[in-house]
Parts: C-alpha cells; structure tokens; sequence
C-alpha cells in the first residue's frame, strides 16, 4: 500500500520541479559596482547580488546609479530540458504540475552584467561599448562626428 501512495505521488509531483524547483538564482553585476538593482520594480540591492527569481515569469531587471545611464533587461523563460523527463516518467500529469508551478521552464540568461555609461550633461557615454546607439537631441555637440542625417521626402 505504501508503495502506491509513494508511487502516486511521484505521478503528481513534476520531474522538472523536483530536479530544479520553481526558482531560480541569477547573478547580477555592474561596472561600476554597487549599483542599485530592481527587478519587475520591487528594490533588490546593490550589485554585485544573486537574485532568486520564479522560474514561471518573465522578468524586467534595471540597474541605476547616479551620474550613470541606467541599464535595463530583460530575463525571459525557455523550456527545460527537464520536460522529456516529464512526457517519459510523469506523463501528462508531470508536465501539468511543471507549467503551473513553472518548473518546466529555466530563465535566460544566467548572468546579467550591466556596464553603465557616464552622464554629464549633453554628453552621453553609449551604454553598450561598440554597438550602434541613436540619440536625438536639441542641439548637437561640437565634438560629435556626423555619420548621417535624417530628411524628410
């Protein structure tokens, strides 16, 4: 009789959810350090910190510190390798328990670094070193280099 009730309760019990549990830890940093963290708008703290996140939500994560541009991005779920585990062992059941408590799913990425790009003024360090970043301001600085210019047809 044990033996079913414990075989049983392996049937309702996920395989994802008992191998990784519902959340999940990640790791977020900044250059520079100790900038202030939210995520989906609740205060975290200050970086460098681990940030244990319900692994069924999509989560909006924003770094801030003053005189820096604030950083902002967004950990998203994908399914887990864990879900053939359920189809095999747990069957229908397994899977089910997995979507609702969100054990099928694992968040992405693992680790968020945000480098924060100084503030003075009008003059704007881009956020992301090497990448592609429009602005629009009033008026221009004399130090910027043109490489384009919008006209209207």
């Amino acid at each position: 009789m044990r033996y079913l009730a414990t075989v049983g309760l392996l049937l309702l019990a996920g395989c994802a959810t008992i191998m990784h549990g519902t959340s999940q830890g990640l790791g977020l940093s900044s250059s520079p350090t100790d900038a202030k963290v939210t995520v989906d708008n609740k205060p975290l703290g200050n970086t460098p910190v681990v940030a244990t996140l319900s692994r069924k939500d999509t989560h909006i994560i924003r770094f801030e510190m003053a005189g820096f541009l604030p950083y902002e991005a967004t950990v998203t779920r994908k399914v887990s390798g864990w879900v053939w585990g359920n189809i095999i062992f747990g069957g229908l059941i397994g899977l089910a328990v997995d979507a609702i408590t969100g054990g099928l799913y694992e968040l992405s990425p693992e680790q968020v670094t945000a480098t924060l790009g100084k503030q003075t003024g009008a003059n704007v360090t881009p956020a992301k070193p090497g990448s592609l970043n429009i602005f629009v301001v009033l008026a221009p600085d004399a130090s910027w280099h043109k490489v384009g210019q919008l006209s209207r047809q």
